[in-house]
């Protein structure tokens, strides 16, 4: 049989993709419009996961996927946008709330941030959760009301909605349940065809790596990595990607209101130093990539000057009363309960991934996608790894109507402390462009 008629044959392709061979871009078409329209049934669907899953995809295949993926629905058009339009996307960490800071801080400096983002996944937190702990804020803008918010402001922050790669939605609610989310190429194509569906003239990515991120390991992270910037400067849009670490918390709030607090803290020229850090940091290579800076310099000197003077902080407040938020009732954290060291030394490992279970455990994430969240409950890290501690120092501060003696030996437990003290973890492990960059 031809490849021709393979292309409309879902069980030859995925017994071709099954046998280790390489799928035409005409079949990953066919297959992915029969699964969008519904004349593939799910379970072909799940067969087609699990062998891409074991078998994998090369750049080629990746690309083609990605692109079906994007086009399965509406793409955003800028035919007359007068400044770049550009975006970021987080593989998910613990007190990750750098988009808060960056889409304003960027649009303050005169590029478009259409930013499409997502709720927490795992112990991940998510940046929707925490702009709903703003009392009346949207997340569930059309792609039509996105782009026309960007257009009038500089910046939106919204949901998927159904109308943008809408084969991506119905092939993830899939993988999660068959055992086929850990596939580079099926992460790859899932994020970047939300993201490049909104027309982006420059992206960058922060894939974490450590105990509280979804890749555990550097290695791990560097491999999704590459896939995510060869693929994205194969459909033309130019990428860079930072692998990061998640060794321990960004920032020092872990929750949603109080993360919030911390990134509007930071909006106003102060907030903590890693997480500021990290913002300048993607912010200064999407000014780069988009020619909006000269140099590095020119461009962290334009973001400081954004930050310290309150031009990023105006326009967040402007994004969030678009968006139908009221920043004036932002809820107060909840009774603080203090977990304090019982011994000295230095801190030489923070489990990430327990203090956000933790979170979870007290109401403030979603065990269940019908869980409501308690957005005051939270967590607030006083410490970074290789700092020290003598006994009675409060190790974090726990925000949460009731909180009893295990939670409190369990946060204790995550947090290990020995006499030798180590290098502090760096913020940055690589950076990864492609190579016409």
């Amino acid at each position: 049989m031809s490849l021709s008629s393979n292309a409309l044959n879902p069980a030859l392709i995925i017994a071709r993709k099954r046998d280790g061979e390489t799928l035409t871009n005409s079949e990953i078409g066919a297959f992915v419009k029969g699964y969008s329209n519904g004349s593939i049934p799910d379970y072909q669907a799940s067969a087609f996961c699990m062998a891409i899953c074991l078998r994998g995809m090369n750049t080629a295949e990746t690309t083609a996927l990605t692109e079906h993926m994007l086009h399965s629905g509406v793409a955003l058009q800028w035919a007359n946008a007068m400044r770049p339009v550009v975006d970021k996307h987080s593989t998910g960490g613990v007190g990750d709330k750098v988009s808060l800071v960056l889409a304003p801080l960027l649009a303050s400096v005169g590029l478009y941030v259409p930013m499409i983002s997502g709720r927490g996944l795992g112990p991940t937190g998510g940046t929707l959760d925490k702009l709903e702990s703003i009392p009346g804020f949207r997340t569930d803008l059309t792609a039509r009301q996105l782009q026309e918010q960007t257009q009038q402001l500089g910046c939106a922050i919204s949901g998927a909605t159904h109308e943008i790669a809408p084969a991506d939605q119905k092939l993830y609610a899939l993988r999660d349940v068959t055992g086929t989310v850990p596939s580079r190429a099926l992460i790859t194509a899932s994020i970047l065809s939300k993201k490049l569906a909104e027309g982006l003239s420059a992206l960058v990515l922060d894939v974490k790596c450590g105990s509280g991120a979804l890749m555990k390991t550097e290695r791990a992270a560097v491999e999704l990595a590459e896939s995510l910037v060869t693929t994205s400067a194969a459909m033309g849009v130019a990428t860079t990607a930072f692998v990061t670490s998640m060794n321990q918390p960004l920032g020092a709030a872990v929750g949603n209101a109080i993360e919030v607090e911390e990134a509007l803290a930071t909006l106003r020229g102060a907030g903590p130093s890693d997480l500021r850090a990290l913002t300048l940091t993607l912010a200064t290579e999407l000014m780069l990539l988009t020619a909006q800076a000269g140099t590095e310099h020119q461009a962290k000197t334009a973001l400081q000057d954004a930050l310290d003077s309150g031009a990023a902080l105006n326009k967040f407040t402007e994004m969030v009363t678009a968006q139908g938020g009221d920043l004036a009732h932002l809820p107060s954290p909840q009774k603080k309960t203090d977990v304090n060291a019982l011994t000295a030394g230095f801190i030489t490992r923070i489990d990430t991934e327990a203090l956000a279970l933790t979170v979870i455990a007290l109401g403030g994430g979603r065990r269940l996608p019908t869980d409501t969240i308690n957005h005051q409950v939270g967590l607030k890290i006083l410490h970074k790894v290789s700092d020290h501690v003598e006994p009675g120092t409060p190790l974090l501060e726990i925000f949460a109507p009731s909180v009893t003696t295990d939670i409190c030996k369990q946060l204790r437990t995550a947090i290990t402390i020995e006499a030798c003290q180590p290098e502090p973890p760096p913020l940055i492990y690589q950076t990864l462009r492609s190579p016409a960059q």
